[in-house]
């Protein structure tokens, strides 16, 4: 077995800002606690919290380690105590509360799920954050059931790309928005059955439009801002939304009548401060549900780029331009 080293080379932000404050440097390896393992680090994905840790707007929960990422997929070289089932080789994606920007991390051990099928570190290490996020949002908060119609904003994004996949495999009809003619192409590949390019065209029209007046059943938004009073339109009656992030802005002024009219649920949730408990239990979920899918081959992250670990700034830049399509992943 190959011996531990006393430190890491890992990322760190030197200060609130762009992506010019991502510096490389040197951090002792942190050791396992009761219920964790060590994670050599293979390949760590980088999602839009990221980003705005860097921008100074979300900080780690207390106790968490200043360094961000949270996904990873690796070698276990150590385990703590109570870490269930794992051991030292065994090879696995995790979801962390940060730290994945680094050679080595100490992840929760009901937070690991085996790497499915024949998936390669890459895009092992593109699934825990995106597909964690989807699950206890669409399925379990929203309830999203076979049969039933999901819109999805940004569709071409790693949550997008994951949520319609998942939501047309299990039967539920998928409608979604992207920028571009390419990107909704690409939505309409991996199951989409309308793509809206929110550029050229109003996405309550195309809702009503797909859905014969009716409206979709829920909705997985990600832009707030002034979506929210068009979501509430494109809504059917007892349908629900689920707010996951506000790219467009956090604050909104709507006209409740419909909201009881309709019976609709306006709700949100965000994962990283979940408590552990509570994400092995999403985990659990997704490895008796959607796991199989994925070792079938049936459903696959979208890997858009890869970058070394030490340009994660470059990383950053890319994912705060939207020109992505799916997953970008840093490679330690």
């Amino acid at each position: 077995m190959t011996a531990i080293p006393e430190t890491m080379t890992c990322i760190e932000i030197i200060e609130p800002g762009g992506p010019e404050v991502l510096r490389t440097t040197d951090r002792p390896v942190p050791e396992p606690e009761d219920g964790e393992v060590l994670i050599s680090v293979q390949a760590a994905g980088v999602n839009r919290p990221d980003c705005i840790q860097r921008q100074g707007h979300y900080a780690p929960p207390p106790g968490v380690t200043d360094i961000p990422g949270l996904e990873v997929a690796g070698n276990i070289v150590a385990v703590g105590k109570n870490a269930g089932q794992w051991k030292i080789g065994d090879t696995v994606c995790a979801l962390v509360a940060g730290g994945g920007y680094a050679e080595f991390v100490a992840a929760p051990a009901v937070q690991c799920l085996a790497i499915p099928g024949s998936l390669g570190m890459t895009e092992a290490a593109a699934l825990p954050e995106t597909f964690f996020t989807v699950w206890t949002n669409v399925f379990e908060r929203a309830g999203l059931k076979p049969g039933e119609t999901l819109l999805v904003h940004g569709g071409s994004s790693g949550i997008g790309t994951t949520a319609i996949q998942i939501a047309s495999r299990l039967g539920s009809k998928v409608i979604t928005t992207a920028g571009s003619d390419e990107k909704c192409r690409i939505c309409r590949e991996l199951g989409a059955e309308r793509a809206v390019n929110y550029k050229e065209e109003d996405f309550v029209d195309a809702v009503k439009d797909f859905t014969g007046g009716i409206g979709v059943n829920v909705i997985l938004d990600m832009v707030g801002g002034d979506y929210l009073a068009r979501n509430i339109k494109a809504l059917a009656p007892d349908g629900r939304q689920v707010s996951i992030a506000f790219l467009g802005g956090s604050k909104a002024e709507i006209n409740f009548m419909p909201v009881m009219l309709k019976r609709l649920t306006l709700t949100g949730s965000t994962l990283r401060p979940l408590p552990i408990e509570r994400k092995g239990e999403i985990a659990r979920a997704l490895e008796k549900t959607v796991w199989p899918m994925i070792a079938n081959a049936e459903i696959a992250p979208v890997i858009h780029a890869t970058f070394p670990l030490q340009d994660a700034a470059d990383a950053h830049t890319l994912m705060e331009s939207s020109q992505h399509i799916g997953k970008i992943v840093l490679l330690p």
